[in-house]
């Protein structure tokens, strides 16, 4: 057994999965870039371990992000899932919210729920608004559903009973007289996936819960199977949550909707490291790969987040990093509608991929038409491919002959249209909240992110782009900088100033006792767990809260008040500090600090030997520099128009950008002065 030691992280995307390695002593970082294997996931990841770490040394740490579970969801490939709630309730999951997503479209419709009515189940019991118990629970009421879960073939059952988060007591009731009747049959209960009040968001947060849980215990069990021989032996498995920690995969396993955004939030992680580094508040995070573009924002070093979020139109009681996701990637499909060009949100994937993989795909992508400009070099692109630019120019200038253009101008176009889709993605996440994208830097990964940011930027005005160390594996390598964490809550509803202060530190107190069990449980040690209080707010009479952070401590009152006054006018533009504000839940983060090694800085270039390509930049042809980003020496500058090539990916500096190395060995791109 050799004596190298390892972290090692795992994202596997649609086309690539991406695999960042550590060694544990020196705390160099390394990447590569695997095609994905959709239809066994585990495979990608096991090659990706043998391409990257020694056989004979140890993997004392494993993270991996999934998009199993929201695939499941957007794909509606879930588990056939019954819902069980209080008699006289039944349609609540039905009726949903009394809100219209699309207030002026005449032909909006509410969400498919994932349980129908004939899938929902009631029981007399009733536990009223202050957890007493009206009517006992008649479980002999339960036999129906017992029946229905044989002869349907349920495999999960979400219950979901009124005011249980009050008073879970029915609730076990129920689980322990159905696990004994169905044993193979998971059950979720809604005190436990959300004890929060709201009570259709409640239902639908159970409910997608029970859907998603065999898909993904059947996913992670597969991939522990599969890895148990280089599965560190101590800890195991982790997998990240949405919230931005991780957690075992055993706890993935009881909390499988924790997992739905497990993939893309890696990349607002590395961001917080990002800022912490390089001393840059407010990030946009844009990540590029070959199916999808997520946008997140990092806001005076911390990322934007949430408790709520719509997932395919229904709503999810959960904390989750913020993150906006559209189908555009380099592997998304140009193609013609009503004659007009479109790219996206279809995308080729890993198999059969681009035109230019030689794989079988027929119609042009992103990637084809970059390659087309020369933007791409096809016998040096990342995960090892090779590519075919006869085949792209072809496809792409079949397309073109549609519009009288050629392969080079229709390939533009491409471009043109990706960028501009990409574009309004973050306009969604800054300028439609208020925020100016041009006060942030724009930070791009992902395999195809850094050839587009010089162009993102231009077209939103951001004055910097800065493209990090393995940028094709970023997502990956900010699993290795975050911490084990989970988030518990408690309904707690009144008057901010008739609460009492006693009353309130003895609830964060049980909520803190919680989080130490978990994570003890996590294999945490106890000095290296630590706690974040907020509460969510709103004044009188309104329907939405904010989460405001409430210090350690003896709780300052007033001071919490002046927070959310001040956090609500920088919000919507104007507070009242003379209204009544109400609280709505408590929160406590449970955090458990993980023992990591400093990122090593690169080693220092020796030069930057270049070769030299033709690459069009609007319409023409300019000789470009081809560089090796390994060779660039730090604090050394590369005047645009140049291509910046490495392992994972691409960096385009078109005419009149500079890049800089900057401290971590991390690139910032700018427009040079004269082109300001």
């Amino acid at each position: 057994m050799s004596n190298q030691r390892y972290r090692i992280s795992a994202d596997i995307g649609g086309t690539f999965t991406d695999i960042v390695y550590q060694d544990r002593d020196t705390g160099v970082c390394g990447a590569a870039k695997i095609l994905s294997t959709p239809d066994n996931p585990a495979l990608a990841v096991i090659e990706g371990i043998k391409t990257t770490v020694p056989a004979d040394a140890e993997i004392d740490f494993f993270v991996h992000g999934t998009t199993v579970g929201l695939n499941a969801l957007l794909t509606r490939r879930g588990a056939r899932v019954a819902l069980l709630t209080t008699e006289k309730f039944r349609d609540i999951y039905t009726i949903q919210g009394n809100d219209r997503r699309e207030i002026f479209s005449i032909r909006w419709n509410k969400p498919e729920p994932l349980a129908g009515l004939e899938d929902t189940f009631t029981v007399r019991e009733r536990i009223a608004a202050d957890g007493e118990i009206v009517t006992p629970l008649e479980t002999a009421d339960l036999d129906a559903l017992v029946e229905a879960a044989r002869k349907n073939d349920y495999e999960a059952i979400a219950v979901c009973l009124l005011f249980s988060f009050r008073n879970p007591e029915h609730e076990l009731a129920a689980e322990a007289y159905l696990r004994d009747r169905l044993p193979d049959v998971a059950i979720t209960l809604s005190h436990r996936v959300s004890p929060e009040w709201r009570e259709f968001d409640r239902t639908s947060t159970t409910v997608m819960d029970g859907y998603l849980a065999p898909v993904v215990r059947r996913y992670l069990q597969t991939l522990v199977e599969q890895l148990e021989n280089r599965l560190p032996k101590n800890q195991g498995l982790h997998v990240m949550e949405s919230n931005g920690g991780v957690m075992s995969a055993a706890s993935a396993s009881r909390m499988p909707l924790q997992t739905l955004l497990s993939g893309p939030v890696g990349g607002a992680i590395g961001g917080r490291a990002l800022s912490e580094l390089t001393g840059r508040p407010n990030l946009i995070c844009v990540d590029m790969g070959g199916t999808s573009f997520d946008a997140s924002l990092i806001i005076d070093g911390l990322p934007s987040s949430s408790t709520e979020t719509m997932l395919e139109g229904l709503p999810v009681q959960m904390s989750v990093v913020d993150i906006h996701v559209i189908g555009a990637g380099g592997g998304s499909i140009a193609w013609t509608e009503a004659g007009a060009a479109r790219v996206g949100p279809q995308s080729a994937g890993s198999r059969p991929g681009p035109v230019c993989y030689g794989l079988g795909g027929t119609e042009p992508t992103v990637s084809d038409a970059n390659l087309v400009l020369g933007r791409l070099d096809g016998s040096n692109f990342p995960g090892g491919a090779s590519l075919d630019k006869p085949l792209a120019e072809e496809a792409v200038g079949k397309m073109g002959a549609l519009f009288d253009m050629n392969a080079q101008e229709m390939a533009q176009g491409i471009i043109d249209i990706i960028n501009a889709k990409m574009a309004d993605a973050i306009r969604t996440i800054t300028i439609r909240r208020g925020i100016d994208p041009r006060d942030f830097s724009l930070v791009a990964f992902g395999g195809a992110g850094p050839s587009q940011a010089a162009a993102l930027a231009e077209e939103l005005e951001i004055g910097e782009v800065i493209v990090p160390v393995h940028p094709g594996a970023f997502s990956a390598w900010g699993m290795l900088q975050t911490d084990v964490r989970h988030d518990f809550k408690e309904t707690l509803y009144g008057f901010w100033n008739q609460i009492e202060r006693d009353d309130l530190e003895k609830r964060f107190t049980g909520l803190e006792a919680d989080g130490r069990s978990y994570l003890l449980e996590e294999g945490v040690g106890d000095d290296a767990i630590s706690f974040e209080r907020s509460a969510d707010f709103r004044y009188h009479g309104q329907e939405y809260v904010l989460t405001i952070p409430i210090p350690q401590g003896a709780i300052d009152m007033d001071a919490v008040r002046t927070a959310f006054d001040q956090a609500y006018d920088r919000q919507y533009g104007h507070s009242s500090p003379e209204g009544l504000v109400e609280v709505a839940n408590l929160r406590v983060a449970a955090i458990g600090k993980l023992d990591r090694p400093a990122n090593a800085e690169p080693k220092a270039g020796q030069g930057t030997p270049a070769g030299e390509r033709q690459v069009y930049f609007s319409g023409s042809e300019q000789p470009t520099r081809i560089i090796d980003r390994t060779g660039i020496a730090a604090g050394a500058t590369v005047d645009g128009p140049a291509i910046i090539e490495e392992n994972t990916a691409t960096t385009l500096v078109p005419p009149g950008w500079q890049a800089k190395t900057i401290i971590g060995g991390h690139l910032s791109l700018s427009k040079t002065e004269q082109e300001q």
